[in-house]
């Protein structure tokens, strides 16, 4: 069990997760290796990565052995629990379950109609975010045998969270697949599909469905202009229409600011 190594041996295992992840970053290897690794971090009876699509507001699971109605829950409808505020808060850190209050327990039908029927004692919550600040997805991992308060699996999978984020993110896909990049030489980073950076806010609000008179409003251009950016964008990434436009943004993970 976990709970019974040392901390150094639970911290070299926290090596070959973010070797996992690294690797499915750049499609060597997939998204369930990463959760065959984290195994061996902290002992789990369910465990699921999963990436939030902010198109369609909902997540979809890269990786999992929740049952299908627990994977069912945290695709649909977790984003909506009382409890995934507290997830995405300001500290952004995990929520283990035996730190949550039990008054939010009781409001939360993800533990009562979901958790609790598995058996499930313990485990952990992670959102997980971007180094730009993106939500990307959420690790969601599940026991029936209740850990250690102060268990180094607790530390290992906050130290994590970066490697799995990255492992998530649909920006950060491999140059196989369809997003492809281009360097951008102002901040010596990548840009989904070689679009200007204003380019790049034009399709994010695309994403939200909002006409070129709204993006103009918003990003102080003109409706002119942002029908000049949408037709280089609908060029430069092959696409019939600025939906398809739209579904790549989403793909990608690119949301307007609020």
């Amino acid at each position: 069990m976990a709970a019974e190594r040392s901390a150094a041996d639970i911290l070299d295992a926290a090596v070959h997760v973010r070797e996992a992840a690294r690797s499915a970053t750049t499609g060597e290897t997939g998204v369930d290796a990463v959760l065959v690794a984290l195994s061996e971090v902290m002992a789990y009876d369910h465990a699921s990565l999963a990436r939030w699509d902010p198109l369609r507001r909902c997540h979809t699971t890269l990786a999992g052995t929740y049952p299908d109605d627990a994977t069912a829950y945290i695709e649909t409808r977790l984003h909506q629990d009382p409890v995934f505020p507290v997830l995405r808060g300001p500290d952004r850190g995990g929520l283990w379950l035996t730190d949550v209050p039990r008054r939010l327990l009781a409001a939360s039908p993800g533990f009562q109609e979901v958790l609790s029927p598995l058996g499930i004692e313990d485990g952990v919550a992670q959102c997980l975010f971007a180094a730009d600040g993106r939500y990307v997805g959420m690790l969601n991992v599940s026991t029936r045998a209740p850990l250690r308060t102060a268990d180094p699996a607790r530390a290992a999978v906050t130290l994590l969270t970066e490697a799995l984020a990255a492992a998530v993110d649909p920006r950060a896909c491999p140059p196989s697949e369809e997003a492809a990049t281009a360097p951008d030489p102002a901040r010596g980073t990548l840009r989904p599909g070689g679009l200007s950076p204003r380019e790049l806010q034009v399709l994010a609000e695309l994403t939200a469905g909002r006409t070129n008179r709204e993006i103009a409003e918003r990003l102080y251009i003109t409706p002119r202009t942002v029908g000049t950016h949408i037709e280089h964008i609908l060029a430069k990434l092959d696409l019939p229409n600025r939906a398809a436009a739209a579904a790549r943004a989403a793909a990608w993970g690119i949301e307007p600011s609020s």
